[in-house]
């Protein structure tokens, strides 16, 4: 397996000198500079989107009396200290979707503050200034931060550098999941582990760095140290529990999930012993009722804002092909009941016809649709209008109507036709169809058309198993520039 790290991309370590020498070498400043390049760059971002949420607040409420720059220092000198206590200038993480919890958090703290201090002293027109600069903060600051993570990723700072400690097979798949995922913010090294490389399961190219006994050789390289808690004998957790003496800023003991959620766990103290509190909120018939509350909430106004759209494309669709402009396509629903999906029609009349001509005709278009049901050159679609529905997403606008009469949700796993669900195991199928399914989800707003039934099974997992009104949240968010950019869209 090769998976982008290799061992020529490690630190030079001088094995020969202590930790402190090995800091004093340079590492250690580099690290440093690291951290204040991203707390930099992520105070930058907050103070402009603190600048153009304030600039919008006064446009929106021209009757308020703020001055833009005396009330852009205020909010901004208020907002750093509360995003500072709530860990959002560390040097990594959190995730995306605990950074946006914790946004929203920060700005609503923010727009309390501002909210109660014009009440006191002002006028009513400033009161919504002040609520409304407080909401496009929130979004206005997610959208600059992201932004400026990507722009820290591709110059290499946002990650942190990290060591695995644990057998090279089991920190070898912890690395994978890693460098598949840098928004997390850690960029693993190497292992630190007594096994050797060329061990059987251990085909990795992630270096081992040492032995768990030199671990403190590695203090002022890496910042941040994962150790593969299951993996490790109790003499050797003992031994690596030792870290919490060495200057990394961060120890994590990892444990394989085993399927259980992983976002928003909660420690209890349980006399010697720790333990996690789990929650399985989408189960919950209250939540499930939250959610349908926020469809119709988000749906009745968009359903009528995009209706004379609809209207549009639908009379174009039929200039390039007559016929109907809409279509009912039958997906699997929740329960396994026969759904009903709604959608501008994006194909020819003849559809079928045409995909089982070119299947047979082409054997790589045949291996492409056996793997993600999905074809990069499709002879199925209309020319123009048919190619530009799909890639913008708006052929799925008719499903607001789904949404509406309850057969679907805004956010959930996609529902799927029956030749598409039959091909994942049938655990996997029920659990699927044991929620509402969704117009959008965590598939579309990350790999869409460039995953494959693994990547779909195991992001639809994550959803599940992991359902919070910040996970919905993240994933609406998302989906902005997914459809603007036609990510992973064919």
């Amino acid at each position: 397996m090769h998976w982008g790290l290799s061992p020529s991309t490690a630190p030079p370590l001088d094995w020969g000198k202590p930790a402190s020498a090995a800091a004093r070498s340079g590492q250690a400043p580099r690290i440093s500079r690291r951290r204040a390049t991203v707390t930099a760059a992520l105070l930058t971002s907050d103070y402009l989107a603190t600048a153009i949420a304030v600039a919008l607040g006064m446009i929106l409420v021209p009757e308020s009396s703020w001055n833009w720059p005396e009330s852009v220092f205020l909010l901004f000198a208020a907002l750093v200290p509360l995003h500072a206590y709530l860990g959002l200038y560390g040097g990594w993480g959190p995730c995306p979707i605990e950074r946006l919890r914790l946004r929203a958090l920060g700005s609503l703290g923010l727009g309390a503050a501002a909210f109660v201090a014009t009440s006191a002293w002002t006028s009513p027109a400033d009161m919504i200034a002040a609520g409304l600069t407080a909401a496009l903060l929130f979004v206005i600051g997610y959208y600059l931060e992201g932004l400026t993570r990507r722009t820290l990723m591709r110059a290499g700072l946002w990650e942190a550098p990290t060591v695995l400690i644990g057998s090279p097979e089991k920190c070898a798949r912890i690395g994978k999941a890693l460098l598949s995922q840098p928004k997390l913010g850690l960029r693993p090294l190497g292992i630190i582990a007594d096994e050797p490389a060329e061990a059987p399961g251990s085909d990795t190219s992630l270096p081992i760095l040492c032995g768990i006994t030199d671990a403190q050789r590695l203090a002022g390289v890496a910042e941040v140290a994962i150790i593969a808690a299951s993996d490790l004998t109790e003499s050797d957790m003992t031994e690596a529990l030792r870290l919490y003496r060495l200057p990394f800023a961060h120890v994590i003991v990892a444990e394989g999930s085993g399927g259980i959620p992983n976002l928003g766990l909660r420690t209890r103290n349980l006399g010697t012993a720790a333990g996690l509190e789990l929650r399985f909120n989408l189960f919950r018939p209250g939540n499930l009722a939250l959610k349908r509350m926020i469809d119709l909430i988000v749906a009745v106004p968009v359903a009528i804002a995009v209706a004379p759209i609809v209207a549009i494309l639908a009379a174009a669709i039929k200039l390039v092909d007559p016929g109907p402009a809409f279509y009912r396509q039958r997906r699997v629903g929740r329960d396994g009941r026969v759904l009903d999906v709604l959608k501008l029609r994006t194909m020819y009349r003849d559809s079928e016809e045409r995909l089982h001509e070119h299947l047979q005709n082409n054997p790589e278009a045949a291996a492409e649709w056996a793997r993600f049901f999905k074809l990069s050159a499709d002879p199925r679609v209309l020319p123009g209008i048919g190619h530009f529905l799909r890639r913008s997403s708006l052929d799925e606008l008719p499903q607001l109507w789904n949404i509406l009469r309850g057969d679907m949700s805004i956010i959930g796993p996609r529902p799927f036709p029956d030749y598409h669900m039959n091909s994942f195991d049938a655990d996997f199928r029920a659990l699927r169809v044991s929620v509402p399914p969704g117009l959008t989800g965590l598939w579309q707003v990350s790999s869409r058309s460039g995953g494959d039934l693994d990547v779909q099974k195991e992001q639809d997992l994550f959803y599940i198993r992991n359902w919070s009104i910040w996970l919905d949240l993240y994933i609406l968010i998302e989906t902005i520039p997914a459809v603007l950019t036609a990510r992973g869209a064919k």
